[in-house]
């Protein structure tokens, strides 16, 4: 053997001992996403509006002084069964920037169903500064974004609530640094957000499934249209498939 052949294999040897040793001195923890049953899946499903509005209350109460849903305004809420005056009522607990006046000056006044919803912070550099150099993402499209190959993106709805009730203590050979979080459903396992749900009139498991449809319904408003349409698509062609057999059948039902 040469000892060309011979280095290499000493290098070979060495680089294989060095990545088991890093292996071994950072174990893998895959995350964790559990599948649950939602009302909306399906080519027939639709939202539960009991169960939108449940997700509305706690966004409202626990997201929302830290995530913004910029696309989504007031009057959306309308949608998934608030009445009008319910949604006057929801924009008018928040006050936003308006003007200029007559005399050239911002103003505050009360929200407006027209309004978007009002973010927490007017900008990313303050989001950063509340929240230890961390960047709270807007919430409005997170379940498209966090969505798979799954149909209609309800695994998007999947990845939700198994972050909201993945918050678990850390395997004992993994360190979590102060200020971090693990939860088993995080890329990497460390989380900066503190877990957001505990247990209450409902327990974390619903809460984190009335968010995630919450969340779902705000990225994905027109999901029912789209089931309705595809419905009559397929009927259309159903239909059509039948007319043209018939006709067919009748065209040639003389030729042998």
């Amino acid at each position: 053997m040469s000892k060309g052949r011979i280095v290499l294999g000493l290098v070979t040897i060495l680089v294989g001992a060095a990545a088991v040793g890093i292996v071994a001195a950072n174990p893998v923890h895959h995350t964790e996403i559990h599948t649950r049953s939602w009302s909306f899946e399906g080519f027939f499903g639709s939202f539960d509006r009991a169960q939108l509005q449940r997700g509305h209350v706690i966004y409202k109460d626990v997201c929302a002084g830290c995530h913004a849903m910029n696309l989504l305004a007031y009057r959306d809420l309308q949608d998934i069964g608030y009445t009008e005056d319910e949604v006057k009522a929801f924009a008018a607990e928040v006050q936003v920037q308006d003007g200029p006046d007559d005399t050239g000056e911002m103003f505050e006044r009360p929200g407006r169903p027209s309004d978007h919803f009002k973010a927490p912070f007017p900008n990313e550099e303050a989001a950063r500064a509340a929240n230890n150099g961390a960047y709270p993402p807007d919430l409005s499209l997170i379940a498209k974004s966090r969505a798979g190959a799954g149909f209609l993106g309800h695994d998007g709805a999947d990845y939700i609530y198994s972050l909201m009730a993945g918050y678990k203590e850390p395997p004992a050979d993994v360190e979590v640094p102060e200020g971090m979080y693990y939860n088993e459903a995080f890329e990497g396992h460390q989380i900066a957000m503190p877990p957001p749900l505990s247990d209450g009139e409902t327990s974390v498991d619903e809460q984190a499934q009335d968010i995630a449809a919450f969340l779902t319904w705000a990225a994905e408003g027109n999901l029912e249209e789209r089931h309705r349409t595809g419905i009559k698509a397929v009927l259309f062609l159903v239909i059509f498939t039948l007319l043209a057999y018939t006709v067919k059948r009748r065209v040639w039902a003389n030729v042998h």
